[in-house]
C-alpha cells in the first residue's frame, strides 16, 4: 500500500480524534428564522460544505504526457439552500452553490466557469389542503427512483450512485428540470409527478452519424415543438414509518432514527428526446427517438433493538432506453442493477457512531458487451448525525479498458 493511502487513513484517524475532541452541537434542521409569534411565517437556512482528499492508485497522465500527481484536493460541494413560508399554504425555495472545484477548475480571479455560484434549485409551492401540493420552476421533484432523488446531506456512501442520476447534464440543469410538479400523498403511498421542459443545451453535444447510435440532443435537432416537453413521476408505498415529503430530497441513511421500509417505482419519458441519422452521408435524415426510463426500488432503514445499531439497505433495478445504441458517458441503453447497505455499530447515539458499508453496480449496454461494474467499500464516523462527518471509501469502477482504483477521504459539516 502506497504512501498516500496510508496518509489518507492517517487524516481520518487524526481528524476524527479531533473533531471527536471538539464535539459539535446537534443540528437537525438548519438555522430557522420565525417571523412571528406563531411560527407559521419563516426563513430556514441549511448550508453545507464537503472537502475530499482523494488518491489514485493508478498512473494516469495529462494531455502533454505529463504524469498527473496521484493524490489531489476536491471541494465536492459548497451550498446554501433557503426557503420560506408565507404562510401554510406558500412556500418558495431557493438553493445555489458550487460542485467539485479542483485545481483543473480554479481560476486567478474566480471568474472562471469551474468557480462560478449557479441556482440548483428555485421554486415556489401551493398546498392544496392537508395532503397535496403543486408548484413550479426550477426543481428536483424527479422521477424513476429514490436515488435519483437523492439527497446530498445524508448519503449514507460517499457520493450518490452516477448512473441513478439518470439524465443530469442531458436535459437538466445538474439533474433539475424546470417546469411543474405536484406532490402529495394518498395515506402510505406518496407521490411525485412534474411536467418539464428539455433543456435546449445538453452535454452530449455530439452529431448524428448516418446509420449510427442514437445521440441525445432531440430538443436541439428538432425543435421544441417536436421534442420539448419531459414528464416524469415517482411513487412509493410507506409500509412502515411514513417518511416526510415536505421538500424532494430522499433521505440515505437515517441511522436507526426511523423504522422505514418502502417500496417505489418510477419513470421519465422524453418523446422524441434522442435523434438517429437513417439518411446518408450527403443526405443526412434525423429522425426521433423516444427516451424511456423506468425503475423499481426498495428502501429498509431500522434500529436493531435498543443498543443503537441499525441496519440501512437499499435496491433498485432500472431500465434505460435513450435509443439506438447509445452510449454516452455514464449513461447507455439498457440495464442497471444497485445496491448498497450499511451497518451503525452499537453504541450511545449521542456519542460518536461508525458505519461500515458496501455498494455494488452492475451495468449492461446493447451498444457494447462489457458490462460496467462499480464496487464501493467505506466507513462514515459520525460525530454529530449527518451534521458532522467523515467517511473513508475506497472506489473501483471496470468498464472495457477502465480499471479505476480511488480511495477518498470526505470531511462534511452542515449547519
Amino acid at each position: 500500500m502506497r504512501k498516500h493511502t496510508l496518509l489518507l487513513i492517517g487524516l481520518f484517524l487524526v481528524t476524527f480524534q479531533c473533531m471527536n475532541a471538539q464535539g459539535s452541537p446537534d443540528y437537525t434542521g438548519g438555522l430557522k428564522f420565525n417571523l412571528n409569534e406563531d411560527g407559521l411565517k419563516y426563513l430556514r437556512v441549511i448550508s453545507w460544505a464537503q472537502v475530499q482528499g482523494n488518491y489514485n492508485l493508478d498512473d494516469t497522465f495529462d494531455a502533454n504526457g505529463n504524469e498527473n500527481s496521484p493524490f489531489n484536493f476536491t471541494l465536492r460541494r459548497a451550498r446554501v439552500l433557503m426557503f420560506a413560508q408565507i404562510n401554510e399554504d406558500f412556500l418558495i425555495l431557493t438553493h445555489f452553490g458550487l460542485n467539485s472545484l479542483t485545481s483543473a477548475t480554479l481560476s486567478p480571479t474566480g471568474k472562471g466557469d469551474g468557480s462560478q455560484l449557479f441556482f440548483h434549485d428555485v421554486w415556489a409551492q401551493y398546498n392544496l389542503g392537508a395532503n397535496h401540493t403543486v408548484g413550479g420552476g426550477l426543481h428536483y421533484f424527479n422521477g424513476i427512483s429514490r436515488s435519483n432523488n437523492q439527497s446530498t446531506l445524508n448519503t449514507m456512501t460517499m457520493d450518490n450512485h452516477r448512473q441513478s442520476w439518470a439524465t443530469l447534464g442531458l436535459t437538466d440543469q445538474f439533474a433539475r428540470h424546470l417546469g411543474v410538479f405536484a406532490k402529495g400523498n394518498f395515506d402510505k403511498l406518496q407521490y411525485r409527478v412534474a411536467i418539464n421542459d428539455a433543456s435546449a443545451s445538453s452535454l452530449d453535444g455530439r452529431t448524428a452519424v448516418a446509420g449510427g447510435a442514437a445521440v441525445y440532443n432531440g430538443r436541439a435537432s428538432l425543435g421544441s415543438k417536436a421534442a420539448g416537453k419531459i414528464y416524469a413521476g415517482y411513487f412509493d408505498y410507506h409500509f412502515l414509518d411514513q417518511e416526510s415529503n415536505f421538500l424532494p430530497y430522499k433521505v440515505g441513511t437515517y441511522l436507526g432514527g426511523k423504522k422505514v421500509f418502502n417500496v417505489g417505482a418510477g419513470f421519465f419519458l422524453h418523446p422524441k428526446g434522442s435523434v438517429i441519422d437513417n439518411g446518408s452521408a450527403t443526405a443526412p435524415a434525423l429522425e426521433g427517438e423516444d427516451v424511456s426510463i423506468f425503475a423499481v426500488d426498495a428502501f429498509y432503514d431500522a434500529p436493531l433493538g435498543e443498543d443503537g445499531s441499525a441496519l440501512t439497505a437499499y435496491v433498485v433495478f432500472q431500465s434505460s432506453d435513450y435509443g439506438k445504441n447509445y452510449l454516452f458517458s455514464a449513461y447507455g441503453t439498457g440495464s442497471m442493477f444497485y445496491g448498497h447497505v450499511g451497518y451503525v455499530f452499537k453504541g450511545d447515539t449521542a456519542k460518536t457512531r461508525f458505519q461500515p458499508y458496501v455498494s455494488y453496480g452492475a451495468h449492461s449496454y446493447d451498444a457494447v458487451s462489457d458490462n460496467r461494474n462499480t464496487l464501493g467499500i467505506g466507513i462514515n464516523a459520525f460525530m454529530s448525525g449527518h451534521n458532522s462527518k467523515l467517511t473513508l471509501e475506497y472506489k473501483n469502477e471496470n468498464f472495457g479498458a477502465i480499471d479505476s482504483n480511488i480511495i477518498s477521504l470526505q470531511a462534511m459539516i452542515y449547519l
